[in-house]
């Protein structure tokens, strides 16, 4: 008898855990892309250092309401050495990096460079998690900058301050690649929504300097403004992190990493509708010719890892 009564509970179980995932993939991938658009949007209200500092707190708030219901993680010390270099690169460095670096060029473009890290984290793994530097990686590295290249000449025809924000968005690439590499233990340990937590803390609490000019700033700014600051603190950051480490313990590593090619396409669409703006041409070319690359060096299984699509 008891055995009739059990199946109808489970039954339901697998339609559920079959969309589920791809529902959290797909939330994560547009509300990453609607950050480098958000970004751009906020340019000509906030500075880079202000506006990553108002994104920090709405962030750090949001995911500790979620983080702090699951208890307190307790780090070891060598740890808390990651979280705290995490925290100063990935969501420091980085956010203040690439705001700059999108005063200077479009989303889309933005979105192409960052995706040039995937190549990094490998080339990183092979230094530093014991990883055999191949031939794919090697090719794919010169592939992946010589993307960067072209796009860094299709955006520089007035001058150096087109090519310092190609380089700023090559900057938030390459501290990003470093920070996932060094989260891959941590997360090994602790939950990913912790770990993403205590790193963006420990961001806001780097960018506590710039908490003037984010007052003066913010007093100046319309309240659509404001608004669009608790959008990217609470959406791309809380939401989306969560969101894509719920996908994360649903499917592979490698799997998910092939959706990052999404972002810098549904970047280009969002700019085009909110912005009326678009990459220029042969910016096109370099954004193909860096992706190429990054397939090529993910020819090797072993470097797939520690991949995972880079957040705005």
């Amino acid at each position: 008898m008891t055995s009739t009564t059990t199946p109808p509970p489970t039954a339901p179980a697998t339609p559920t855990a079959s969309w589920l995932p791809v529902a959290a993939v797909a939330t994560t991938l547009v509300l990453w892309a609607s950050a480098f658009v958000a970004i751009r949007h906020l340019g000509h209200d906030f500075s880079a250092g202000p506006l990553s500092l108002g994104r920090l707190l709405v962030g750090a708030l949001a995911l500790g309401a979620f983080a702090l219901s699951r208890g307190f993680p307790r780090p070891s010390g060598r740890e808390w050495v990651s979280l705290v270099t995490i925290g100063v690169l990935w969501f420091g460095v980085y956010n203040v990096a690439l705001n700059e670096g999108e005063q200077r060029v479009d989303a889309g473009t933005a979105a192409m460079l960052i995706q040039v890290s995937p190549v990094l984290i490998a080339l990183l793994a092979a230094v530093f998690l014991s990883e055999r530097f191949t031939v794919y990686l090697g090719l794919g590295l010169a592939l992946a900058f010589g993307g960067v290249a072209v796009i860094g000449l299709s955006t520089s025809p007035g001058g150096d301050r087109d090519l310092l924000g190609v380089g700023l968005c090559l900057v938030s690439a390459i501290v990003y690649s470093v920070s996932l590499v060094l989260q891959k233990p941590l997360v090994a340990r602790l939950s990913a929504l912790h770990v993403t937590w205590l790193a963006c803390t420990i961001g806001a609490v780097v960018c506590l300097p710039f908490a003037p000019a984010l007052v003066s700033e913010a007093a100046d700014a319309p309240t659509s403004s404001l608004l669009w600051v608790l959008y990217l603190g609470i959406f791309p950051t809380a939401i989306a992190f969560t969101t894509y480490a719920y996908a994360l313990q649903h499917m592979t590593a490698s799997s998910l990493g092939i959706t990052t090619y999404l972002v810098p396409p549904i970047t280009i669409v969002m700019g085009l509708v909110f912005l009326d703006e678009v990459p220029p041409g042969l910016a096109y070319v370099g954004g193909a010719l860096a992706l190429v690359g990054v397939a090529v060096a993910r020819r090797k299984p072993r470097t797939r890892a520690v991949e995972a699509p880079a957040p705005a």
